[in-house]
């Protein structure tokens, strides 16, 4: 695994090249494209080397979140602006979501977000770091929901980066296994959110302690010490 700091040239070439978070395409004096790093952390690279992205482990709670287009965020409405509102991402600045970045989202026919104690999954579908970012409540490619949009009822948490891609990949045990043992609605945002919904109190808490314990920025505990840590609970 190939680690890399900010400012270092990355050689990354494709026919259909997609860059991630952690890289920037700037242009040299001759007008020649160059891919840099813009952060400290691992180089990786799909299998055909067409997606490239720099992972890092920050944890959320010491350090401002980076927007990256196309990442998943959960995020707290803090206020309104014009046909919209103002929305914490856990970034430098709030983001923007329009009232109108909804599946099927008329003048007529738009949600009703509430400023105080509203959560929404959102895609980031512009970062900047001159402007504020923008978020929308719809997938890019078929304008459907697809799972993005207020978040009603929960619990949101706080975990490291590198949890939340693990949440993410499908592979990783820990969301199927709690699953299996009661109902579970989980939506996790790659700026260090997961929103968590239980019909019991006690599940919710079950697996906030989970995702505690597993984190690598916390316990970091394997499959087993997590199957001993829910033997242990009153579930």
């Amino acid at each position: 695994m190939t680690t890399t700091l900010p400012g270092e040239l990355v050689d990354a070439k494709h026919a259909n090249l997609k860059l991630g978070p952690g890289l920037l395409v700037l242009s040299d004096g001759h007008g020649e494209p160059n891919i840099i790093s813009t952060r400290a952390g691992f180089l990786k690279h799909s299998t055909n080397r067409s997606k490239w992205l720099v992972e890092s482990n920050s944890r959320r709670l010491l350090l401002k979140y980076v927007p990256a287009p196309q990442e998943y965020v959960v995020g707290a409405v803090v206020g309104r602006v014009g046909e919209g509102w103002r929305v914490d991402i856990g970034g430098a600045h709030a983001a923007t979501l329009d009232g109108y970045a909804f599946e099927g989202a008329t003048k007529r026919n738009r949600p009703n977000l509430k400023v105080i104690n509203s959560l929404v999954y959102a895609r980031v579908s512009l970062a900047h770091k001159d402007m504020d970012p923008e978020l929308e409540c719809f997938d890019a490619q078929t304008r459907k929901s697809e799972g993005f949009g207020e978040l009603k009822g929960g619990f949101p948490v706080r975990c490291s980066l590198g949890m939340c891609r693990l949440l993410l990949d499908p592979k990783y045990f820990l969301l199927p296994f709690l699953g299996s043992m009661f109902p579970l609605e989980t939506a996790v945002g790659m700026n260090g959110r997961v929103w968590i919904n239980c019909k019991s109190p006690k599940h919710t808490i079950a697996v906030a302690r989970c995702i505690e314990g597993a984190d690598p920025d916390g316990g970091g505990m394997g499959e087993d010490a997590i199957k001993r840590l829910v033997g242990t609970l009153d579930l």
